[in-house]
């Protein structure tokens, strides 16, 4: 599944989406070579020997960006999982581990079924979280990366190594998580620093330490509610500020921010922005969730994934960020066709300038990761949205109608 970026291609009579606030252009050509954007333009002649993929007035929009996703676990392909966990985030995290011993997972194979999957709804940049603690030690992390590799091709993956189960409150889990980043995971994961590991300070200190150390970015789960995550987010900016890291930190989810009230909201928004740490968000239907229109006034980061994908938390979530780019409007309450673009500016460029993409979108040079949609309008291609989609990943046609094709898959 490797998917080399040769030669040329040549996708005639298409609409593009550059970004928010911008029209559809009219219908022009796109010609690609070498895996990057050469040209868009009326007329554009093919090179000889370039491929030829007809557009035929569709929407064409940069590849959509699944920014937090938890690989290893989907049980996707597999029997139906009978779902009574408790409501309580430790009943869930216990059913994860209870139903992957008993049906013994195999990580590489089911983190390629959804990287696939993901690929062929449209993503081409993805971020995985993966589990590391005493329970399950490295082997998850070794079989998405292997499952990595044999993507890479396919969809771009950077992978988190996420404390699962809590940092401090499992003796151990410190020495996996700095062999997890020695092992070649990209990101240091960290979870709620006081519901979970009951040490706010002495939690972030030491997931920043792990940042410092390895030199690399930082990704916090936090579902603390109120007040109380209010207050992990102050801590969370004073060291993102004092390490210099401004750009290489991103809170997921952030349940928070919609508990505290807009004024309140407001100024941490406002922070944030300076700091330039992204915030990610889900929208659930079950929790408050950050305001959308609020965040993207101050200028901060907004971006958007799936969580999990039909594994033992819930049976929703698809891979279709697309989908979630309409979740993310109806659960902000969006029906203007501007604020539906929003809503997929945090799936597509929003997702990027998170996850430290410089080279996206569709201008000249850009790399050449693009989806092709049917819709009459940006808006009615989010809200129908065809299965028509042509995948193009490094310059090659990964996908058609929602489907890996024969050489991509090869």
């Amino acid at each position: 599944m490797q998917v080399a970026p040769t030669g040329s291609l040549l996708i005639r009579q298409v609409r593009l989406w550059r970004g928010r606030g911008l029209p559809l252009s009219p219908p022009q050509d796109i010609l690609i070579r070498e895996g990057r954007v050469a040209a868009t333009g009326d007329g554009l002649a093919a090179p000889e020997g370039s491929a030829v993929e007809e557009g035929r007035g569709r929407i064409v929009i940069p590849g959509l960006v699944e920014a937090h996703t938890h690989l290893g676990y989907s049980l996707l392909g597999l029997p139906w999982f009978r779902n009574e966990v408790g409501p309580a985030l430790a009943d869930k995290i216990q059913a994860e581990k209870d139903e992957l011993r008993r049906r013994r997972i195999d990580p590489e194979k089911q983190s390629t079924r959804q990287l696939v999957r993901s690929a062929e709804l449209g993503s081409t940049l993805l971020r995985g979280h993966v589990a590391i603690d005493t329970d399950v030690g490295l082997a998850p992390l070794e079989g998405v990366l292997r499952s990595r590799k044999a993507c890479r091709g396919t969809i771009e993956v950077q992978t988190v190594a996420f404390p699962q189960a809590g940092l401090l409150s499992r003796p151990g889990t410190l020495e996996l998580m700095e062999e997890a980043l020695r092992l070649g995971a990209d990101i240091v994961g960290g979870l709620d620093p006081s519901q979970i590991d009951r040490d706010p300070r002495g939690s972030l200190d030491m997931t920043f330490g792990l940042a410092e150390r390895s030199a690399k970015p930082i990704d916090i789960h936090l579902h603390e509610p109120g007040e109380l995550g209010a207050f992990s987010i102050e801590l969370i900016l004073e060291r993102t500020r004092a390490l210099g890291l401004q750009g290489r930190v991103m809170i997921s989810h952030a349940f928070c921010l919609g508990d505290i009230g807009p004024a309140y909201a407001g100024r941490l928004g406002e922070m944030l922005a300076r700091e330039q740490v992204a915030i990610m968000t889900t929208a659930p239907l079950a929790r408050a969730c950050p305001s959308l229109a609020l965040l993207s006034s101050l200028g901060v980061i907004v971006c958007s994934g799936s969580d999990g994908v039909r594994d033992t938390w819930g049976p929703f979530n698809n891979a279709d960020m697309l989908e979630r780019a309409m979740l993310l409007a109806q659960r902000n309450g969006f029906r203007r066709d501007d604020d539906l673009e929003l809503a997929l500016d945090s799936c597509t460029f929003g997702g990027a300038r998170a996850l430290g993409v410089a080279d996206y979108g569709l201008h000249e040079g850009a790399r050449a990761d693009l989806v092709l949609l049917t819709g009459e309008t940006l808006a009615d291609a989010i809200v129908s949205r065809s299965p028509n989609r042509t995948v193009v990943r490094q310059g090659r046609v990964i996908a058609r109608h929602s489907e890996i094709t024969a050489a991509a898959a090869a």
